[in-house]
């Protein structure tokens, strides 16, 4: 992961996975927490700069 950091790697995760369950109408069922969590961790990391 040359020039990533897990910030940009979490960010990258979670708009893919807000993509996919937009444009294919995908259910994530009782995982519904999962983007919030993952935004969340993906702005605290960016902030950290790690």
């Amino acid at each position: 992961m040359k020039g990533k950091t897990f910030g940009t790697l979490a960010l990258a995760i979670y708009l893919i996975l807000i993509g996919a369950v937009a444009v294919f109408k995908i259910s994530l069922g009782q995982l519904d927490i999962l983007p919030p969590i993952l935004a969340i961790a993906a702005g605290v990391l960016l902030l950290l700069g790690k």
